[in-house]
Order: C-alpha cells, then sequence, then structure tokens
C-alpha cells in the first residue's frame, strides 16, 4: 500500500501537478470494547494521541510551467491526501459496571483490565473543498472548509493484561466471566493479542487556514472505522458492546506548498 500510494502520487507529478507536504497531530478517543459503548465517561477516559506525515497533489496548479491547470470544477475543488501516519491509546473499563458503588468480584475483574491500542496507517483520502481552491491560494488570513473520504491499510498492535488474581493472560478465571460464558465457551477467545492488518474507511470534515502563500494551518475532525472487532485485543460478543472498533481523532496540522 505505501509503494501504491508513492506510486501513484509520482504517477500524478509527472503529469505537472504540484505539491504539498504537512504534518498532523492531535488526541485520538478510540471506541472499542474496553468500556461502554456510547458513553461520555468512556469516551472520555480512552483517549491518546495520534501523529502523522500527509502529501498532497494540488490538481489546481502546475509546478512544471508555474500555471494554473484548465479551469475545471474537479481541479478547483479536489486535492487527493497521502498518508502515513500512528496512534495509540491506554485503555481502561468505564461507566455503571466499574462504578465506586460497584464492589461484586465482577467488577473488581473488570477494573483490573487494561490494554493498549497501536495502530500503524497508510492511505489515502479525496478531499472535496466546497469553494474555489485557487481563489483560496491567494488570499492571506482566508479559510478553505473540505470533506475528505477514503481508505487506509492499518497495522495493529494490541496489548492487554491484567492486574487480577495471578495476572495471568491466559488465565479465564482473571477475566470478566459474561465475556466467555455462556457467549464464548471454555477458552480465552476473546483475547487476541495478535498483531495484524485489515482495512479502514475515514472520513473527515475540516478546514485550512492560509497562513501565507505557501504555508496553510489544518483542523481536521476524523472518523476512522476499522473491519475488524479486535484491533484492541479484545473481541467479546455481547450483546451491548460486539461493534467493530472505531477512532475519532482531532488533528492539528502545519501544510507546506511545496511547488
Amino acid at each position: 500500500m505505501a509503494l501504491f500510494a508513492i506510486g501513484f502520487s509520482t504517477g500524478f507529478a509527472q503529469l505537472g501537478f504540484s505539491h504539498e507536504i504537512g504534518v498532523i497531530a492531535g488526541p485520538v478517543a478510540f471506541q472499542s470494547d474496553f468500556g461502554e459503548r456510547y458513553n461520555l465517561e468512556t469516551n472520555a477516559g480512552n483517549t491518546g494521541i495520534g501523529v502523522g506525515i500527509i502529501h498532497y497533489i494540488n490538481f489546481s496548479y502546475r509546478a512544471d510551467c508555474s500555471c494554473y491547470t484548465t479551469d475545471t470544477y474537479f481541479n478547483d475543488h479536489f486535492k487527493l491526501r497521502s498518508e502515513i501516519s500512528w496512534n495509540t491509546t491506554k485503555l481502561n473499563h468505564f461507566g455503571q459496571w466499574v462504578a465506586a458503588d460497584k464492589t461484586s468480584v465482577y467488577a473488581d475483574k473488570l477494573r483490573a483490565h487494561s490494554g493498549e491500542a497501536t495502530n500503524f496507517d497508510v492511505g489515502m483520502q479525496l478531499e472535496y473543498f466546497p469553494f474555489s481552491i485557487r481563489a483560496f491560494s491567494v488570499q492571506v488570513q482566508s479559510f478553505a472548509p473540505f470533506v475528505s473520504l477514503g481508505a487506509h491499510l492499518t497495522k495493529y498492535y494490541p496489548k492487554v493484561w491484567t492486574t487480577y488474581g495471578d495476572q495471568e493472560i491466559t488465565n479465564l478465571e482473571n477475566y470478566y466471566d459474561p465475556w466467555y460464558h455462556p457467549y464464548g465457551g471454555t477458552d480465552n477467545e476473546f483475547i487476541n493479542v495478535n498483531r495484524g492488518s485489515t482495512w479502514s474507511v475515514v472520513g473527515s470534515i475540516g478546514t485550512r487556514y492560509k497562513l501565507s502563500i505557501l504555508s496553510d494551518l489544518m483542523l481536521d475532525l476524523r472518523w476512522q472505522y476499522y473491519f475488524r472487532d479486535n484491533i484492541d485485543g479484545l473481541n467479546h460478543q455481547l450483546e451491548s458492546n460486539k461493534a467493530n472498533d472505531y477512532l475519532v481523532w482531532l488533528n492539528f496540522g502545519y501544510i507546506y506548498y511545496l511547488d
């Protein structure tokens, strides 16, 4: 995927389109089988950080002649974004089942269970700017809102552990019983710390701010949905929380125009 993205961008570069490169960073809220889905405390507690390097193909300007391209709607309203990024989030259980007034063994097991989701991404997105890219490029201190949609290949590196009992990850007695009885069976298939790869769909909404003729600031709110449920190392099948993992990432970025 990385070679494809580089090769794809290089192909466009040979057509004379201009380039932009930037960096992004910001907080990540990871939604997984840890905690309660749609629970505010879970959303606020299971947060981490993400960073990345981004590259754009700008169709509105030609680097080979320092001139504008043919004035078409696509050239003036779309950019192609390639990205390499990394994010990590520490995970714990939040919500009513681990509240301070819960004193059962079940609650103790949940409180003792933690994890970490670490992901490396490579992918592309097509960004749509409803207003003219050409007009924005010459107006310092202006804004350019956008929306985007794309696909990423994600390499995930989950970790899980417990401080309950003998702290052994393979001992079912250390984990929340309803995860494996009667739903799971006799082994701990709900715990899966194997590294793997999966596809994910990425959508975002944001805006650029023209800092200078050759540089922009960017604010980007991303939603990324993975096509697997074990990105966090936990894959229980309770009806209340068995959807695939996803994250919400608020990016702050700086972009520089190379050509």
